[in-house]
């Protein structure tokens, strides 16, 4: 028997690293070489997205606290790094079919042959008794099919941990975006209750001077409608700050204590600015992008393992062991047994359901390509959005400063000419009023600055 297995076993080493895997190439990106809104700065470049860890991007402590416990208990991110332990053990399933399966077997056969049956019409009872060691149906893969398969599920085990990495990274950038939010709305909380505190104030003051005859029911009633708006905006951003420590409990998947809560916009550090000039091919290192390649080059290996379909499969079945009349004479002289089964299979007539499966296989290939090209194009499209708000975001946020200062000092004017009897309440109401909307405009293009920073982190394949 050995000597029969031998060859069998040289020429499944010889062909066994042969497949009919198409030979693997890496679409052409259908995007330009580079951002049109991405020259580099001068100086010296700042690094990568992919190349910045989190906790270097993100320098304020209490926000890198709270990824810290997002990481550890956000039950998205656990999903999914529970699908890479399955992915992992599919894929030693799969590899384990290139390798024999020996076992061993025991087996005890006791039986009636019937008078009829019998030797001179006599009944008779026999006993047999059987230890045997073999191997299992091992297929020889001559023509790849299984490393076919094999190369297939490899690729998606790795598909599914580039879809991990980017389940992180987009938990750390939406981890980050709430707590800017949180900052933000918390910053108009404040500039809202010191609007209704200097609001109660005047309608204080006026009163008394209306009691005294000194002013006007008109202005009693313009400031006391001050009064009554800014307790409205009081009110909606207590809710908006509410809602944005629940979803930042979401995200964390556990209480968020409040020394770990933003005290107010103003100590909110900015995040490390990321390098804009970079050629568009930094995205082939984005996970999602690794993960779509993976996923391509999973279809192309299919396409391998359909072709091997046409060609026959050869299994060996092979036992050695000991077999006797009693458990007593087993191991003993003259009962040394054997069996060499080899099978071929091979096709004949498949009412076209292989060449149907290598199409189906083709045209599986030909999706992933696309869908490896879209995600291209969309992350495109994301690193596009964000550079070019980039630099308009800096233009607004220092124009809207210089806006607040401005009517900081209108309003002080109008107050001053109130104050003297020169001119009515109106134009201290307006000024009051504009100088708030002006003051919330301010926070919010600051946090637009700050969250498009996030944002190219994270379109940029930010590292993890």
């Amino acid at each position: 028997m050995n000597r029969r297995l031998i060859p069998l076993l040289l020429a499944s080493l010889l062909l066994g690293g042969c497949t009919m895997i198409p030979k693997y190439e890496r679409p052409a990106q259908p995007v330009p070489n580079a951002w049109a809104d991405g020259a580099p700065a001068k100086g010296e470049p700042a690094p990568a997205a992919a190349d910045l860890r989190w906790q270097d991007f993100f320098t304020d402590a209490r926000l890198r606290s709270l990824i810290d416990l997002a990481l550890a208990n956000n039950r998205d991110l656990r999903i999914a790094t529970l699908n890479i332990e399955r992915m992992r053990a599919l894929y030693r399933i799969q590899r384990s079919d290139l390798y024999p399966t020996i076992g061993v077997q025991a087996v005890g056969d006791r039986y009636r042959t019937p008078e009829k049956m019998g030797d001179n019409g006599v009944a008779k009872t026999a006993s047999v008794y059987t230890v045997e060691v073999g191997l299992a149906s091992w297929e020889l893969d001559f023509f790849g099919r299984i490393r076919s398969l094999n190369a297939r599920s490899l690729e998606q085990y790795l598909a599914t941990e580039e879809a991990r990495r980017a389940a992180q990274t987009a938990l750390v950038a939406a981890v980050a975006g709430t707590y800017l939010n949180l900052a933000a709305d918390g910053e108009n909380l404040r500039l809202a209750r010191v609007t209704l505190e200097a609001q109660q104030s005047s309608y204080e003051l006026i009163r008394e001077t209306r009691d005294a005859g000194l002013a006007s029911d008109l202005d009693l009633r313009q400031a006391q409608s001050q009064v009554e708006g800014a307790r409205v905006n009081v009110a909606a951003f207590t809710g908006a700050v509410a809602v944005d420590r629940h979803a930042l409990q979401l995200l964390i998947g556990s209480p968020v204590g409040p020394d770990l809560l933003p005290e107010q916009f103003g100590t909110v550090t900015d995040p490390n600015g990321v390098s804009a000039g970079l050629p568009s091919d930094v995205l082939l290192r984005r996970p999602d992008i690794l993960a779509a390649e993976h996923l391509l080059r999973a279809a192309n290996a299919n396409i391998g393992a359909a072709r091997a379909a046409f060609f026959p499969r050869i299994s060996l079945t092979a036992t050695y062991g000991t077999q006797g009349p009693e458990l007593s004479d087993l191991f003993g002289p003259g009962t040394m047994t054997w069996s060499f089964v080899p099978q071929i299979v091979a096709p004949l007539f498949a009412s076209g359901s292989l060449l149907a499966n290598l199409k189906v296989s083709e045209v599986d290939r030909e999706i992933a390509v696309a869908q490896y090209e879209k995600a291209i194009q969309g992350a495109f499209a994301e690193v596009s959005d964000a550079l070019a708000l980039r630099t308009t975001l800096v233009a607004q946020r220092e124009a809207q400063e210089a806006l607040v200062v401005a009517l900081d000092e209108t309003w002080r004017l109008y107050d001053a000419r109130y104050q003297a009897g020169i001119d009515s309440y109106l134009g201290v109401l307006v000024a009051q009023q504009a100088l708030f909307n002006a003051q919330k405009g301010e926070v919010s293009v600051r946090l637009a600055e700050q969250a498009n920073l996030v944002t190219l982190y994270k379109v940029l394949g930010g590292g993890v």
